[in-house]
């Protein structure tokens, strides 16, 4: 299907992009901070709690979202999108919110350290710290000893896949579920699109939001500090051995340049043995989830990830 209109109606909006130098951190985050809705017009919940989380790396912050009084939840780890160098917890608080109110967990959602300021791995080890740390205070958090999930979007998703191969090498075989929205799975951009790897990299390369061209700078803040395209834990779907990674759900959009490369990171899990579900949207771009969820079709991606968590 055609892209959905009303994504089409915005996107003729925006200006044409300038690929030829990455972006201004300073600049994009100031951006995305000017657009986080007043705390009066985000989705109620029974509490929303900032902490800090001490975990191996260090302090970390995070954002706790409690859906209902319960005398017991499952819990879901979330690590916001933005290219690694942008994205907050407060850009992603809706997201973070609408998790919480389908799923009926209890969202922790992840403040990690960003590029260029944090070489990598440090957002990365936060958030591996983060999840180490919710097993740890189960007790404090009221986790039901059941689902430990992991959730992110773009380049948490990146960071998702990461942390499940982490704790799988560690031992740590708490994860039951991981969550990726639209991930990137291959920081390899130079390559992938040389040797014609995914087809979603030319078919969807223009006037979708993010443009494959946009890619490299827009990444490079990560890059360029030390993390090497090579690595699994960088480029998940570099990993040689999937087995034994917990059940996962791979969302894709049909309009993303990224959607390929998720698309066969889902099919290498389940030809690994590992329970996985596909969910391409159709019409959508990359970013939906937390652009475009406000459109029925879109926001059900919520209900669709409280039905995975919950399946027997």
């Amino acid at each position: 299907m055609p892209i959905h209109p009303r994504i089409a109606e915005i996107l003729a909006t925006l200006p044409p992009q300038d690929h030829s130098a990455p972006p201004d951190p300073g600049a994009l985050r100031a951006a995305e901070a000017a657009r986080v809705p007043a705390p009066a017009d985000r989705l109620p919940l029974h509490a929303v709690e900032d902490v800090t989380a001490a975990t191996a790396e260090g302090d970390v912050p995070v954002r706790i979202y409690t859906p209902a009084a319960a005398d017991a939840y499952g819990l879901l780890v979330y690590f916001h999108g933005g290219a690694f160098f942008s994205g907050s917890l407060d850009t992603h608080d809706a997201v973070a919110r609408s998790l919480a109110k389908e799923t009926g967990h209890k969202v922790v959602s992840v403040g990690y350290r960003l590029a260029p300021e944090a070489a990598h791995p440090a957002g990365l080890r936060d958030c591996y710290g983060v999840v180490r740390w919710a097993a740890e205070h189960g007790a404090e958090l009221k986790w039901d000893g059941g689902n430990l999930a992991v959730a992110g979007d773009s380049s948490g998703g990146t960071f998702a896949a990461a942390v499940t191969a982490l704790a799988h090498d560690d031992g740590f075989d708490r994860i039951t579920h991981q969550v990726l929205y639209y991930p990137s799975v291959d920081l390899d951009f130079d390559g992938a699109l040389d040797e014609g790897r995914y087809p979603s990299l030319r078919e969807n390369a223009e006037g979708y939001g993010l443009e494959t061209a946009g890619l490299k700078p827009f990444n490079s803040f990560l890059l360029d500090g030390g993390a090497d395209p090579a690595d699994p834990l960088v480029s998940p779907v570099r990993r040689a051995d999937l087995t034994g990674l917990p059940r996962a759900l791979v969302v894709t959009a049909e309009y993303d340049p990224l959607r390929d490369e998720g698309e066969l990171y889902g099919r290498r899990l389940a030809e690994a043995g590992v329970e996985t579900t596909v969910s391409r949207y159709a019409g959508a771009n990359h970013g939906f989830v937390v652009n475009f969820a406000w459109i029925a079709e879109y926001g059900r991606v919520f209900a669709q990830t409280a039905e995975f968590l919950t399946r027997r």
